[in-house]
């Protein structure tokens, strides 16, 4: 990285998702000159997918990595510069900020847009991160119509399982949660809209102790907490783990505005966070879509947020510089 040592970029991409390679083409597009800094997992949780059928333009489907790879290449093809590199430390006290990338190049930065997503919390079971993507999933949204009139099973009790056990009733013949404890943590309204659900069926006091299959999900071993019996389901075809996620934005704890869990917060309808030239998109401040559509689409507003910043400030500094001559 010894090219880009000590040089001022208007835009820095941190993240290299639907998010990050969208505000790089927006940006590109622009004649900003981003620069994507594409982070531990370049191409975001995508890279794992296999089958993507919702995103448009895409009317046959197309595998999760090769959709990121069209991104990256519409991206560079407008002048956005894509580099393997993790931002590891960020000055925040001045613009324009200083990063330091890879703990030892430092460069400094106009605006930043923050796209650094979220990882799915998992199980942490060999079994479950050998199949994932492979029947394996932690997004019944983007994978729920794959498992038409077939079992599927879901582990976890909060609103976002319940929410996901109900999505995935439209497609599979039966829905089994497995929750570790005798009751649900999800709201009231959630539980009784499950409760009330015929296709869905619960397994109380127990957790998946072994997804079975070699290359793909041909069922699941339970093991009740209290008992501990273990049960085998051998018509389960789908496991879909909803146990939370966890926003990748560690870097900024402490200096920009996050709600509990760690979400970016932003200002209204902007991608503008607490700090002049710094925004925010995608998962690293969505907690509610999650989709690949709806992160390109922050990404696509975070380009444009950041080119009237730029377009303001620049106006300002110059008036500024003639007032002083």
């Amino acid at each position: 990285m010894e090219d880009i040592q000590g040089k001022t970029f208007d835009v820095v991409i941190v993240g290299s998702g639907p998010a990050g390679l969208t505000a790089a083409l927006y940006a590109a597009r622009a004649d900003l000159n981003p620069i994507v800094f594409e982070g531990p997992e370049p191409g975001g949780q995508l890279m794992q997918t296999t089958d993507v059928e919702n995103f448009p333009g895409y009317p046959d489907g197309v595998m999760g990595p090769k959709m990121m790879e069209d991104f990256r290449e519409q991206a560079t093809r407008f002048g956005a510069d894509c580099r393997y590199g993790y931002v590891t430390d960020i000055d925040f006290s001045k613009r324009p900020y200083k990063l330091t990338v890879d703990e030892e190049t430092e460069i400094h930065a106009k605006t930043i847009i923050i796209s650094t997503g979220a990882s799915a919390k998992w199980l942490n079971l060999p079994s479950e991160q050998r199949l994932r993507g492979k029947g394996v999933s932690a997004c019944a949204t983007c994978d729920g119509a794959f498992f038409r009139n077939e079992h599927v099973v879901i582990v976890g009790g909060g609103d976002t399982a319940m929410e996901e056990a109900l999505f995935l009733t439209k497609f599979a013949s039966k829905v089994s949660v497995i929750h570790r404890r005798e009751e649900l943590r999800a709201s009231k309204a959630m539980q009784k809209r499950a409760f009330d659900n015929d296709k869905i069926e619960f397994i109380w006091n127990s957790e998946l102790q072994e997804v079975l299959g070699d290359k793909v999900v041909e069922g699941v071993k339970v093991k009740n907490r209290n008992t501990g019996e273990i049960t085998t389901l051998d018509d389960v075809t789908g496991v879909f783990v909803a146990i939370g996620h966890k926003p990748n934005t560690d870097l900024f704890k402490g200096v920009l505005t996050m709600d509990e869990v760690g979400y970016i917060q932003t200002k209204g309808q902007s991608t503008e966070t607490d700090l002049p030239g710094i925004f925010a998109s995608g998962d690293a401040m969505d907690p509610i879509y999650r989709q690949a559509v709806t992160a390109a689409g922050t990404g696509c507003r975070a380009a444009l947020d950041a080119e009237r910043f730029l377009a303001d400030h620049e106006s300002e500094e110059a008036i500024a510089q003639q007032h002083w001559k």
